[in-house]
């Protein structure tokens, strides 16, 4: 069943053409990923394929009998509203049907009647046939998923993070046929992420989504649309297959284009010799002439975000934190932490929302005191902090006053200058965008905006608080490039996996009430130690509860030595499990020495089926050893 047809979309804001000529048609059961760069119209072309908006050109075809589920970038709820009537009191027959039973079930508490009785029963009956009581218990689970506990509570007193996850709740409880995401994985935590690719991966969910989370893309999506220079391009396959056929596509491309240009040179000559026959070969041939042109002024090449600024030096002394506590009445964040950063330090930061990570990014600056303790502050120290707090840019400025504002010119790495102008160019800002104001950016571009009003001031100490939101996937390779090259200290809170996984060479796994550990490692591997760790606790928690059963002396005696076969097993286990070790060695030097994100990964699956090898085959060892 078809549940979305477009054909030839166009859209654009005065002189800006946002994209042209966009066909995409999504079936019951598809997920599709949305992928294009900063100010080239996802959102718009999200609204428009939700029926919020309309395309300058070509048509939108949808289901007549699906229901379609919208998430916007930007949260817009109702201010004076509680949690629970952005959630609940939404147009949804069984969701009604159950605030009706719970409004009869608190009018039967207060005053019970026959009447009230008995509609009550008939409620309830109607809930029995539409499965209503599993459809509330599944409510719960999304709430508290994503931690939303106290409905009562008003909007307005909420962070933006809190908002955009009860408008990801209000969409989620609805169970809608058709799923149109815009940025889902914004504001959620690493472990809220995780729910929801389970989530959407375990229903027969169709899913049109746009998203920077690479790993989150790479498990949900099983096709990628991208919209290149206004144009669309289709990829049959997950995030690494659109990569592979991305850089294919570009080769084959920038083939066309290099024998287009030496055709050209020599079709220029023959039109500048401005042949006097006019016949039909004459004009075919002039004809030809210009469809070559056209090919051959293509600009293809993408110009990369450049961010080789020059850092400050940075001398022993850093950052001492010494017994430093935190906390807000009874909430609890840190207690008795101590670290002293190192130079060159790559530091991720993670935990669930409201764990402190941002208030202890906050005391490392200087923007809040610690409770108890002192961090002290070495004096060639250069901060460069990037929040994830509402962009703090002047909207009624132009984009060129606020570089300004920070400086005429920086110097660059290799000593030479850039002035404002240069600048803006280099980080993907083009000359017309120059004097926008800031107003008219879209929320990728202010970050990307923000972030570069940082990096400009040659900071030696990067903190970066969700740098990853609403930035595109080109903008985030390159500045994943620029912090590799980065030599300074970095510290990072972010809920891209990717992104952590390539930058960071240890953790502060913030795990609540003021636990704080230090992991050495990178997320991925975080994650598998903490996999084995829970593993060994429940088989120990399944032991501790098996009943425990005395061997009568008859048991006993049954088996006293090993058959023929048996013998031969216990054998050749020994060996085996010798060579598991060997692999299992050398893996774990694999680790230790790095490599990139992908070979990480699969050391560390690797290395997890080779201890779960060896645990087994060792316990086969012990059983049999008893009668060896």
């Amino acid at each position: 069943m078809n549940y979305l047809f477009t054909a030839n979309l166009s859209k654009s804001y005065g002189d800006q053409i946002l994209f042209s000529d966009v066909s995409i048609s999504i079936n019951k059961g598809q997920k599709v990923a949305l992928i294009a760069r900063n100010g080239t119209g996802k959102t718009s072309l999200l609204k428009i394929m939700a029926g919020l908006d309309t395309p300058d050109s070509g048509r939108v075809e949808i289901h007549s009998n699906i229901k379609i589920g919208f998430l916007e970038q930007q949260t817009k709820l109702n201010e004076n509203a509680t949690v629970k009537e952005c959630i609940f009191y939404i147009d949804n027959p069984v969701l009604s049907l159950i605030r009706e039973y719970e409004a009869c079930l608190s009018k039967l508490q207060k005053n019970p009647t026959p009447e009230l009785e008995k509609k009550q029963q008939e409620l309830m009956s109607k809930i029995d046939e539409k499965g209503a009581w599993d459809y509330e218990s599944k409510i719960k689970e999304i709430l508290s998923k994503l931690e939303l506990t106290n409905l009562d509570q008003p909007v307005h007193q909420l962070s933006g993070g809190q908002k955009k996850r009860i408008a990801l709740a209000s969409i989620l409880v609805q169970e809608p046929d058709f799923f149109i995401l815009d940025e889902p994985t914004n504001h959620l935590d690493i472990e809220m992420i995780e729910w929801l690719e389970g989530y959407l991966n375990t229903k027969n969910t169709t899913l049109l989504l746009v998203s920077h989370d690479r790993y989150f893309l790479d498990k949900v999506c099983d096709e990628i649309v991208e919209i290149d220079r206004g144009t669309s391009y289709k990829y049959k396959g997950n995030y690494a297959y659109f990569l592979e056929k991305k850089e294919e596509r570009e080769y084959n491309k920038q083939a066309e284009v290099d024998s287009a240009r030496k055709l050209m040179k020599k079709e220029l000559e023959w039109m500048r010799r401005q042949p006097k026959a006019r016949g039909t070969k004459a004009k075919s041939r002039i004809e030809s002439f210009y469809d070559i042109e056209k090919v051959s002024k293509q600009k293809l090449g993408q110009e990369d975000v450049k961010l080789n600024v020059r850092e400050t030096y940075i001398g022993n002394k850093i950052v001492e934190i010494c017994d430093v506590n935190k906390s807000y009445g009874d909430l609890h964040i840190l207690k008795n932490f101590n670290y002293k950063f190192q130079r060159y330090d790559r530091i991720g930061i993670v935990g669930k929302n409201g764990a402190g990570k941002s208030t202890f990014l906050n005391m490392m600056v200087g923007k809040e005191k610690p409770t108890a303790g002192k961090i002290n502050i070495g004096q060639t120290v250069q901060f460069g902090y990037f929040r994830q707090d509402d962009i703090v840019l002047a909207e009624d400025k132009r984009v060129i006053e606020i570089i300004r504002d920070v400086a005429e010119y920086i110097v660059l790495a290799n000593g030479k200058k850039m002035s404002a102008l240069q600048l803006l160019l280099r980080f993907l800002f083009n000359k017309e965008s120059h004097f926008k104001y800031v107003s008219t950016l879209s929320g990728g571009e202010k970050r990307r905006l923000q972030l570069l009003t940082v990096l400009m001031k040659n900071p030696n100490f990067l903190i970066l608080d969700e740098p990853t939101n609403d930035l595109d996937l080109a903008t985030l390779n390159v500045l994943e490039d620029f912090l590799q090259q980065f030599r300074g200290c970095l510290v990072v809170v972010t809920h891209d996996r990717y992104f952590m996984d390539k930058l960071v060479d240890h953790l502060f796994v913030f795990e609540g009430n003021a636990v704080v550990r230090d992991f050495p490692g990178n997320y991925t591997q975080y994650r598998l130690e903490r996999s084995k760790e829970l593993k060994i606790k429940n088989e120990q928690t399944i032991e501790a509860e098996k009943p425990k059963k005395k061997r009568t002396d008859k048991e006993n005696q049954v088996k006293k030595k090993l058959s023929y076969n048996e013998q031969r097993e216990f054998n050749s286990l020994e060996k085996e499990i010798e060579k598991l070790e060997e692999d299992k060695s050398k893996l774990e030097q694999n680790l230790i020495a790095g490599g990139d994100s992908e070979e990480i990964m699969n050391w560390s699956k690797e290395l997890a089926n080779i201890v779960s090898e060896i645990n087994t085959k060792t316990d086969r060892w012990l059983e049999l050893s008893e009668f060896a």
